[in-house]
């Protein structure tokens, strides 16, 4: 694997010679170049935190999956790492596709699919899909111990491990597809992380409601488990399930040898239009905490125009809240404040510019939503991005125009029962992450304005709004100063 992890890295770095920075992030982790999908291997070890992630090094676009690898000692500021795994091997020869990392008694271990194409390459209908595994003493370089889990009879889509250690076993979760396209995830026990036995199938969709679990993950948070992974074929219905594919949970209750019991139907995690494969690791003072794909498949990537593609949200602690699954981000994005100006209590009608040039910022805003007339209200981000209240179908709508890159539409949720409305927002170069009340709903999107498109302001359309407070940060730039 040794010259083909040269050969990865020195393509990465001559694409990276020719990368563009218009809309590459300030805060969120992306590629140094190239393409980007799933977060893998999110992980405590040694001292800090460790996010690998699906990665092609030789272009922007997808293409044999390697493992990128990138750390951190507060999951905020982030370090490129060498490459971490390049497929090529008979049993990985078209890919190193998703998994997990484990501190296996000081030996940092990655589980992760070993991807064959029996057809055409991207043909589905004849594939290898087994578990391997790689190993590290450092935590940065790794070698190949070859596979240690084949499918179970019936089942080609098989893959995305995610392991965790428990009552004095290794357990893992796999996404599968069986004959009859129904998507489901297998439950394994290990008495290490070379011998698995498969103890059940630990769930599964209707018959036709989707043909593949990818990328679960099984975990406590409060009260209960949660069986968190992203269906493919999901239809929409109404306003949900509107993208390609869709991510959520499903809540119950489990202990080893039992079957999970559920206590809920699918439950989506996020409400806008990129959020996928997302992955939980345990921080280490004990939060749970989850990063995702801030993209979606077969969406425009405007940023393919500059060498790069793809990024992670930022991490976000999960809790419970009334026995609701909810997400905040970790207060460690706080580190990132570089100056915050107030935004006064106030009555708003037509357009009140907040700042010029909105690159990389924090907004905090709570509307009075009992009060608050106006037809429509909220902020917005030059003339292709808004975030509003639509008062006559009750609902919180996130709205993007982007028509030369080929992306219009919009994402909502209903107005929660609530007097207030309080929203934070993270805006980046190139993407907006939307945190309502405190964590209860989530809506993530890419966006794409133009240099000139980055102002940020508030507005109110037929009628007033009332705006009860408000903070502006900016994150990360310090050598910018907040100008209206």
């Amino acid at each position: 694997m040794k010259q083909k992890l040269q050969t990865a890295q020195l393509a990465l770095e001559q694409l990276q010679a020719h990368r563009g920075d218009e809309f590459y992030p300030s805060f969120h982790l992306a590629p140094p170049a190239g393409w980007m999908n799933d977060p893998n291997g999110l992980t405590w070890f040694a001292g800090h935190y460790h996010a690998f992630y699906q990665h092609h090094p030789m272009s922007e676009d997808w293409g044999p999956m390697h493992w990128g690898h990138a750390t951190s000692s507060d999951m905020v500021h982030w370090q490129h790492q060498p490459i971490a795994l390049a497929p090529g091997d008979e049993y990985d020869r078209d890919g190193c596709f998703s998994g997990s990392a484990v501190d296996d008694n000081g030996v940092l271990s990655l589980l992760y699919t070993g991807h064959v194409w029996l057809k055409e390459p991207g043909d589905d209908s004849g594939i290898r899909e087994v578990q391997c595994l790689a190993t590290s003493e450092d935590g940065i370089h790794f070698e190949k111990q070859g596979v240690v889990l084949t499918p179970p009879e019936g089942i080609m889509h098989f893959r995305d491990p995610k392991v965790w250690q428990q009552d004095g076993y290794w357990w893992m979760v796999i996404g599968a597809r069986d004959a009859a396209d129904v998507g489901q995830v297998l439950l394994y026990r290990g008495t290490s992380l070379r011998d698995w036995q498969l103890e059940r199938v630990l769930a599964h969709s209707e018959f036709g409601d989707s043909y593949m679990w990818e990328c679960p993950d099984f975990f406590p948070c409060g009260d209960h488990h949660y069986l968190m992974f992203s269906p493919q074929g999901k239809k929409s219905e109404g306003y949900q399930y509107r993208n390609r594919f869709q991510c959520g949970v499903l809540q119950g209750h489990w202990q080893p040898n039992s079957a999970f019991a559920l206590t809920s139907t699918f439950h989506e995690l996020d409400h806008g239009h990129d959020f996928y494969a997302p992955q939980s690791f345990t921080t280490e003072d004990g939060r749970r905490v989850i990063m995702a794909w801030m993209d979606m498949w077969e969406s425009p990537m405007p940023s393919k125009q500059e060498k790069w593609a793809g990024c992670l949200t930022l991490p976000r602690e999960l809790f419970e809240r009334d026995g609701k699954l909810c997400q905040r981000p970790v207060r460690e994005i706080e580190l990132l404040r570089q100056q915050s100006t107030p935004i006064v209590a106030q009555s708003i009608t037509g357009t009140e510019v907040l700042f010029k040039d909105a690159r990389s910022v924090e907004l905090e805003i709570t509307w009075n939503i009992q009060d608050s007339q106006a037809e429509r209200y909220g902020m917005c981000l030059g003339n292709g991005l808004e975030l509003y209240v639509d008062n006559q179908a009750e609902r919180l709508v996130l709205w993007r125009h982007y028509p030369e890159y080929g992306l219009d539409g919009y994402r909502s949720i209903p107005l929660p029962k609530t007097e207030l409305l309080k929203l934070r927002i993270f805006i980046d170069y190139s993407s907006i992450e939307v945190f309502v009340n405190e964590g209860d709903t989530t809506m993530s999107s890419r966006i794409y304005p133009q240099r000139d498109q980055r102002q940020l302001a508030l507005f109110s359309f037929h009628g007033k709004a009332i705006l009860m407070e408000g903070a502006l940060r900016l994150l990360g730039l310090s050598d910018t100063e907040l100008d209206v």
